[in-house]
Parts: C-alpha cells; structure tokens; sequence
C-alpha cells in the first residue's frame, strides 16, 4: 500500500491539523468535533491508501468534497476526515454529451467548460457548492424542474469501498451501488472519486423576474405563488422568499422566477398578472440574464462568514393550511439575515434506478444566518424547533439542508431507506464508512452544551 506523504496525512495535535479541520467546513460556525486524522486526498491514489489505512487501524470515515454541508457532516469525532477539495478535474465528451467530474469541482467551474459546447448540467444554486455531496444527496440545481434533480444524471460512478478497491459502477455493472449513489447523501457507504454525468442542452437564453411585496402581503404572495405553479411550464424555476433582502432595509416577500428559454417565447408573462402587482416596491420584469449573475444573487442570500442554520421540509398539503401551520415561523423571523425559502419545484417522477424519492409540491426551508456565538441556540431553536411544530404536514426533506440529527425527518421513502441499508450491509459490513448524524452530533446538541457551560 502506497504510504501518504507528511504533508497529506495529518494527526490531531500536529501544526497544520486545525486549519485543516477549520478549513472543512464552508460554514463561520465550526462544528465542535475532531477526527483523530485528516487525509489531504490530492488524486485517486491518495482516496485508496486513506481508505486502506482506515481499515487497517479501524477509523471510521468522514468525507467532505467541496465543504458546503451547513453541518459539517464529514467532520466527525474521532475516526478519519477524508478531504476531498483538491479533487477538482473536469473532462467533458461533447460527441456523447457527457463529462467526468471530480467531488471538489463547483457549478461555475463546470458550467464554463459546457457551455462552449452548448451543453449544461443542474449544478447547485450557491456558486461554492462542490458537486460531491450536492449530488449524491439528491441536487436539486438549476433548472431542475425540467431537467429533474441532478442525480438522476448521474451515468457512473468510480468508488473506492471499504476493502480499498476502486470500482467503475454502472446501471449494469453495479446496479445496487449506484442506486444508492443516486440520493443516498450522507448515508453512502463509497467514496466516489469521479462523476460520469449525462449532460442538457444548454438554454438559449435566461429570463429572470423578481417582484419584492411589503411583508403585510405575506398571505397574498404566498398563495398566488402556490396556485400559479399549474400555470408555467417546467423550464421555470419558481419560488418565494420571506424575511432578509440583500436589497432593502427591511423584511419583505418576494417572489422570483427563472425561465431557461429554448424559444424567443416569454414564459414569464403570467407573472405579470397578479391583483396587488401594484404594490411592488421593487422588480425586475423578464430580464435577461446569465448564469454569472444568477451565482452572484445566489450567494448574496447566504453570504459567508456568518454562522448558518437550516432546514427544510417537503409537503403537497393545500396552502391555507401549511400558511396556518407555519404562522409562528413566519412571525419570528429573525431580523438579521434569516429568511424563510418557499421552493415551489412541482415534483419530479421518481426513477427505478435511484433512491432518491422524498419530494412534493413545495419545500418550505427556514435559513438562519448570524455572528454572534452567544445567539447560536436561539437560532437553533427558531431554524428547527419552528419546523418541528410542522411537521405533520411534512413529505421529508432535502439532504442537503438537514442531516437528520437536528430534526429526524425522512430523507427517502421507508421502503427505498430498507433497502439502503441492506445494500451497504453488503458493501460495507463493517461500517468503515460514517452515516447519517446522530442527535449527539447535532449542531443543536452543541449550541446547548455552549449554553450551559457560559450559564
């Protein structure tokens, strides 16, 4: 077995193991937990020595790709972080419309190498989400309403497994392994070192409107937004926003749509059409736009260097009562940079072939961002205790916004999470590979431990 470099393999109390932990995780607040070793993975070489030493000295593994996790899902106590970020090559095939990507590689990366060749992917809607856990975790990106969620594009896979060996997987090689490489998040039991993707025309052009309301509209907004769902195609991306404006001074609610156009055609029009369209205080009426600008007013919503919380869940129940349900949420919305996302994605087919399946009409997500360490457990409490009182209402949730140690929700359908299981029983009997986070790992967990010690 080919030994890691020094400067590849750190142990905690090393110099340069804290920032290489710190520097895990996208989000200002660091989760409270330490691997007892860290692998700087810089090709696939490196990703199969880690996994052999892991076995041999039995250290559970954490992985982290591009370091976007809100909760730092790779960065575990004890064990090993596998850390990915270096792993950023792009290959694209324009004859066969598809390209390899690597776990680190970020939206805007991919889509320049695509676009040249009129072709384009549903990458992430932040421009720093690397496609690693974004994709295995489901990926609902850019203009997947049409396209459907990311993985379900997914071709192949490589994997290194739990004895050290790296496999090609495929729907007729490994069927049950990329199953699960299609929606599994956190819980699958590989390291995927390249992404074989099935790659989408690239639009012809892309319309954006966006109407901001006073928040005293709040009921208005969000029921039209609900009911005019039916009425665009799925090339536009639909969805509301209470609370935080990079734009004003105060809270409001907006809504904004995206149309990935293939025709000179204005699917945006019935936008236009609403009773209180005279209220806006500010829009934008179909204008043109790129995807430079649409990362750009992505990451306005979540800038960096605050602490962040979210959650989210999946539910199809009429609007009048998700509205009743979720009033207290809405009423206490933080004033800092919080808000409240009403994603009206409408839905997808699930697919056979991948076990991604908990969706619905819309995805109700409280997004929590602060400075102050001292605020942690109320923006906890606000973020996942508000949803915690809806969740009768709710269909699962997203992944990528929750790892079921804050708020146990279901991320795949009971019969699709049965059968997860008993595949990574046979692929990684041993458990080398972590899972899903446990409540004691939670963020919230440490947000009270914090409490208590400074009261």
């Amino acid at each position: 077995m080919p030994e890691l470099s020094r400067d590849r393999l750190l142990r905690r109390g090393e110099p340069a193991y804290e920032q290489a932990r710190l520097d895990a995780v996208w989000n200002a607040r660091k989760p409270d937990r330490h691997p007892d070793v860290i692998v700087l993975a810089h090709d696939e070489r490196d990703v199969v020595s880690a996994v052999r030493l892991a076995r041999s000295e039995r250290l559970p593994i954490g992985i982290r790709s591009g370091g976007h996790s809100w909760v730092g899902n790779g960065v575990r106590d004890g064990g090993m972080l596998l850390d990915l970020s270096r792993l950023q090559d792009i290959t694209v095939d324009p004859a066969t419309r598809t390209a390899t990507v690597q776990p680190a590689v970020k939206g805007p990366a991919l889509l320049d190498q695509l676009a040249p060749h009129g072709l384009f992917f549903p990458t992430g809607h932040a421009p720093t989400v690397g496609i690693g856990g974004f994709i295995l975790g489901g990926g609902y990106g850019w203009n997947s309403r049409r396209l459907g969620p990311a993985c379900l594009s997914i071709r192949a896979v490589d994997v290194v497994l739990a004895d050290g060996t790296l496999v090609h997987a495929t729907d007729d090689t490994h069927p049950d392994l990329l199953w699960a490489a299609r929606g599994s998040g956190p819980g699958f039991f590989g390291v995927v070192t390249r992404f074989h993707l099935d790659l989408h025309d690239l639009p012809r052009r892309i319309l954006r409107t966006a109407h901001t309301y006073p928040l005293d509209l709040l009921d208005e907004v969000l029921t039209w937004s609900y009911d005019t769902l039916e009425l665009l195609p799925p090339a536009v991306e639909f969805s509301a926003k209470v609370g935080f404006s990079p734009w004003l001074a105060r809270q409001t609610v907006s809504v904004t749509a995206t149309a990935f156009c293939d025709t000179d055609d204005n699917p945006l029009a019935p936008l236009e059409d609403v009773p209180f369209r005279d209220r806006a205080i500010r829009e934008v009426v179909a204008q043109e736009t790129t995807m430079a600008e649409l990362y750009d007013y992505a990451d306005r919503m979540t800038p960096p260097d605050l602490r962040w919380a979210l959650d989210g869940i999946w539910t199809d129940e009429p609007v009048d009562k998700v509205l009743d349900a979720a009033r207290p949420l809405f009423d206490t919305i933080p004033d800092t940079t919080s808000h409240v996302l009403w994603m009206l994605w409408g839905g997808h087919l699930e697919r056979a072939n991948a076990c991604w399946s908990s969706q619905a009409k819309l995805y109700l997500s409280p997004n929590a961002g602060w400075t102050d360490p001292a605020e942690d457990l109320a923006h906890e409490h606000w973020t996942h205790g508000r949803l915690a009182e809806i969740q009768h209402l709710s269909k699962g949730l997203q992944f990528s916004d929750n790892n079921l140690a804050d708020r146990f929700d279901h991320g795949l359908s009971p019969a699709n999470a049965v059968r997860l299981e008993e595949i990574r029983a046979a692929y990684d009997p041993e458990g080398l590979f972590r899972t899903y986070m446990a409540p004691r790992e939670s963020t919230t967990a440490y947000a009270v431990a914090g409490h208590a010690r400074t009261h």
